[in-house]
């Protein structure tokens, strides 16, 4: 008898363990999974604003006339930080000015640049037919000029104001670098007649004074094979004028 009752003590004494283990396990199992679930959850909420910081970040609205704006305080870090949204790069002034020909009349080089690589548009013309590309040419701006015929697209049929093309206005202002580059490139008519009927060989010998560099200028067109037998409106050739205005060294190269 007494056997029997102590069998039925440690009977009682092992199920009463079992039971605190396995509550003792649930706790512990259940507290490991709000555990996990509360960590998921915060991450998420960490991703998710990093995510909305980087959208944000991103996003900017630049009201109309931001760029040109830019251009003519010469801000390059805003005209860099515009030209990389999707603003509309040829917005133009009340005289038709686009960004790009703004800068191109300022000789910001380095802003130049930054529109021409972007994709700005150097054949767009203002009010008085002036296009970036044209005016670097016909005034000087051998930088930008050197910049656009390498990474731009020279329209050689959009013409100046008078009917002339880059190369002419080029060659009687002067610019012997510009020139150079224009000849090099090939594209343009070397042989185009303005609404005078001008050609770059006629108006670097009779609008000028005969200088060297209108020399050199004549030197470099016919290196180019410059057809001096056309005639202007007034049927006179560069071989005319230069007879005429007794430019003797331009004379000699052109008999």
């Amino acid at each position: 008898m007494k056997n029997h009752l102590l069998l039925l003590m440690s009977v009682l004494f092992l199920s009463a363990c079992s039971q605190q283990s396995d509550t003792t396990a649930s706790q512990s199992s259940e507290s490991e999974a709000v555990s996990a679930r509360t960590s998921q959850t915060e991450s998420t909420t960490v991703e998710s604003t990093v995510k909305t910081s980087e959208s944000e970040g991103t996003k900017v609205d630049y009201p109309s006339g931001s760029l040109i704006q830019a251009v003519e305080k010469n801000d390059l870090e805003q005209v860099e930080a515009i030209v990389e949204t999707e603003y509309k790069l040829d917005e133009q002034n009340e005289q038709g000015e686009t960004p790009l020909l703004i800068a191109t009349h300022n000789n910001q080089v380095e802003i130049a640049e930054a529109l021409i690589l972007a994709g700005a548009d150097i054949n767009l013309q203002d009010h008085i037919q002036d296009s970036a590309y044209l005016y670097a040419a016909a005034q000087g701006k051998t930088e930008i000029l050197s910049l656009m015929l390498e990474f731009g697209q020279p329209d050689q049929e959009i013409y100046n104001r008078f009917g002339g093309n880059s190369l002419i206005p080029a060659t009687e202002k002067g610019h012997l670098e510009n020139v150079k580059l224009l000849l090099q490139d090939g594209a343009v008519d070397i042989n185009h007649q303005n609404n005078s009927g001008y050609t770059a060989l006629i108006e670097a010998v009779a609008l000028r004074d005969g200088s060297k560099v209108y020399q050199e200028i004549v030197a470099e067109l016919l290196k180019y094979d410059a057809d001096k037998s056309l005639r202007d409106n007034s049927g006179r050739t560069a071989e005319d004028y230069a007879r005429e205005l007794g430019y003797q060294n331009i004379l000699e190269q052109l008999q």
